[in-house]
């Protein structure tokens, strides 16, 4: 009888799906699903007009060191733009301090991120730019109001214009 149930919790337990991860904001735009993305470039395209650090990280997904880009500290007010294709992606307003050595940021310009699941360390979910499908992080939902948000962004994968 034991044998039994044992069996039947087994059959129980592997059928089931996590997906406590797999928000509703990972389901906004899938880039594999819309891998067209309006900016096409091919990898040579890309490897002339990036440096080898934005190239890595925007195009093969790599994450940069924490705390080693210019722009966790920038208090400045302006825009953050995509340093692939100028994107407009993330206000200094809504920039914070994480702790977590990488620009951050409680909320998007809305259109111009897209989200995908991302597996390889666990159930994440990616954000790339939705124009060129650049590689710019992750969220997560541990950040402050209003939105309870962390997008965790490589400074690598930015640019900052400044407000005039």
């Amino acid at each position: 009888m034991k044998l039994k149930i044992g069996i039947a919790l087994l059959v129980l337990f592997a059928s089931c799906k996590g997906r406590s991860q797999e928000k509703d904001i990972a389901t906004k735009t899938k880039a594999s699903e819309t891998k067209e993305f309006p900016v096409q470039k091919t990898k040579e395209e890309w490897k002339k007009e990036l440096t080898d650090a934005q190239y890595y990280v925007l195009r093969e997904a790599a994450t940069e060191n924490p705390f080693s880009s210019d722009l966790l500290e920038n208090k400045k007010k302006g825009t953050y733009v995509c340093a692939a294709c100028g994107t407009p992606l993330f206000k200094s307003e809504t920039k914070f301090d994480s702790g977590t050595g990488w620009p951050s940021f409680y909320q998007e310009i809305d259109g111009n991120v897209g989200y995908e699941i991302d597996k390889t360390y666990g159930v994440r979910t990616e954000e790339h730019c939705a124009t060129c499908g650049g590689h710019l992080g992750h969220v997560f939902e541990d950040g402050p109001a209003p939105t309870g948000l962390r997008h965790c962004i490589n400074g690598v994968a930015l640019k900052f214009v400044a407000e005039n």
